[in-house]
């Protein structure tokens, strides 16, 4: 079983229902429209603001899409790239790429020139399906790949992609599944690291742990028949194309929003049925102020059928859920914790049932074993801090082209994750920071996790990092960058004077107002921090802490 033999079957028993909405708000018309009708030449994708496609169509555009790039020489051991904003068309090029035989590999959309032509060199990659964005970018460096034969624009010619096929060349291909005989164990994707501690790597995954994420997916979060699922977060990091895979292998509908605006959730949901829906913490937040500052109200929506709530890539702070629960106190809420090269989210979960340890990232999930390690490999006692690994079912096969990385990363079945945790009498594991991100300051471990958790408790705050600076003496110090919410007021002052409650050691040295940078996945870009402030320290006196 493969999932391209999920979306058959769905096809099969549910042809004619909706497989998936995609929503623009931003679109230049209000139509509805299929997508059929798109393919009997509505302009691509911005004219209407909705577009649908039924599980019989999917499945058919997915064969068409194999029957391609068989027919330019792309099957077993070749590899697709997908360099694409959001969009209906992700999910049959994506099927139809692995149907092939072909590995799949999703590309951020916020790469830089120089980091898609790094990418798309160490993978080697055959073809590329480029969305009408990033015309230009491909345009100046396919010729610097010799593999990237196949170059297929996603979207409407304006004359300036001559070096590429239009993927409206696709609907002239057979529907029929070709029949490539895949094993579970082969090759089917190569996806990348988010890139916040360096360069991005590349990690192989099989056909079998995409599929094992299906059916952890579902018996975390219960999806049937009758669910709608929300996504909204960038297709082309795991986390949000596996947590789809729960509609997958449920045959559930799901609806894919682009440009998710508080307004536009709360929208969607309600317009759309949705049941459940996958948040970004940056999202929920404006959500809440949204709520909070009576700019939106519930009351003008219905929300009764959404049932459950839930965030992941990143830490999710315990005030930003109670405040949620003010305002959805029926609503269930999830925590997930995943890497990519775990296959995303899923290797360890809050669980529904579970909301009084909320803070937690929760326990194994299903078929997963977890444990916190020290540096040796060898497991440490209950309450003590150290890295968190992880074994089961969708652990990568490798990082692609990079032995010794996978040598440090894969011990003994285990994944070693780069995270800093604990875990308490309850056996629920509590992160406290990344590996990487330690402040060390005159021998004194500092997380930064604990101290923007601490501040973020001030409600004026809308975002905050802690990096480690330079320090002559100490060798690093805690200092803070923090993001204060629309119209309201604080300054160093304020933030020092809360973090008083803190140990002398941990408490910022200075604090510096201005945007905390998140990556698409929400994860704060801390390198990027680093090289604007980690040496402020060593041309200015620190701040005073009383």
């Amino acid at each position: 079983m493969l999932i391209t033999d999920l979306l058959k079957e769905n096809a099969a028993s549910r042809g004619q229902d909706i497989a998936i909405v995609e929503i623009n708000p931003k679109a230049a018309s209000d139509r509805s429209v299929s997508w059929r009708e798109y393919e009997e030449g509505l302009s691509y994708p911005d004219s209407a603001r909705r577009r649908e496609m039924t599980w019989q169509y999917f499945d058919d555009q997915a064969n068409r899409v194999a029957n391609f790039c068989l027919s330019r020489g792309i099957g077993r051991g070749n590899k697709a790239a997908m360099l694409m904003m959001n969009a209906l068309e992700w999910f049959p090029i994506y099927f139809g790429i692995l149907r092939s035989g072909a590995m799949v590999v999703p590309m951020s959309f916020r790469n830089t020139a120089d980091e898609a032509q790094s990418c798309l060199a160490l993978t080697d990659a055959d073809a590329i399906f480029f969305g009408p964005e990033f015309t230009g970018m491909i345009r100046d460096i396919h010729g610097d790949i010799p593999s990237l034969a196949t170059r297929v624009l996603v979207g409407p010619d304006t004359g300036d992609a001559d070096f590429a096929l239009n993927y409206s060349r696709i609907g002239s291909f057979p529907c029929d599944d070709p029949g490539i005989d895949i094993a579970p164990e082969d090759a089917a994707a190569i996806y990348f690291t988010s890139g916040t501690m360096g360069k991005p790597k590349a990690i192989l995954q099989t056909h079998e742990s995409i599929l094992s994420v299906c059916r952890t997916e579902r018996k975390h979060h219960g999806q049937t028949r009758d669910d709608v699922f929300l996504c909204m977060a960038p297709l082309f990091h795991t986390g949000s194309m596996m947590h789809w895979l729960g509609s997958l292998i449920s045959a559930g509908g799901a609806v894919l929003l682009r440009e998710p605006k508080p307004e536009s959730i709360l929208k969607t949901v309600s317009e759309e049925g949705v049941t459940i829906a996958f948040m970004l913490v940056p999202w929920a937040q404006d959500v809440l102020q949204a709520l909070e500052n009576d700019t939106l109200s519930l009351s003008d929506y219905e929300l009764g059928q959404w049932r459950l709530m839930h965030i992941g890539a990143q830490p999710v702070p315990v005030e930003l859920i109670s405040r949620w629960k003010k305002f959805f106190p029926s609503q269930q809420y999830d925590t997930n914790y995943g890497l990519s090269e775990a296959m995303g989210p899923g290797c360890v979960h809050l669980g529904v049932d579970n909301s009084h340890k909320i803070g937690a990232i929760g326990l194994p999930g299903e078929g997963w074993q977890a444990r916190i390690v020290d540096d040796d490999g060898n497991p440490v006692p209950q309450g003590q801090i150290g890295e968190l690994t992880v074994r089961g079912p969708s652990v990568m096969k490798c990082y692609y082209n990079d032995p010794e990385a996978t040598e440090a990363a894969l011990r003994d079945g285990w994944l070693f994750t780069g995270d800093m945790g604990y875990v308490d009498p309850d056996g629920f594991t509590f992160l406290v920071d990344r590996k990487k991100d330690i402040i060390i300051s005159g021998g004194e471990n500092i997380y930064p996790i604990q101290i923007e958790d601490h501040i973020r408790k001030l409600s004026q705050v809308l975002d905050v990092a802690v990096i480690g600076a330079n320090h002559k003496r100490l060798g690093e110090v805690p200092i803070a960058i923090v993001s204060v919410k629309p119209g309201c007021d604080c300054d160093e002052e304020d933030i020092m004077a809360h973090c008083e409650d803190l140990p002398r050691y941990k408490r910022p040295r200075r604090c510096v107002f201005g945007d905390v940078p998140r990556n698409p996945t929400g994860k704060i870009e801390k390198p990027r921090l680093r090289a604007t402030y980690a040496d402020m320290l060593l041309s200015r006196e620190p701040v005073a802490v009383k």
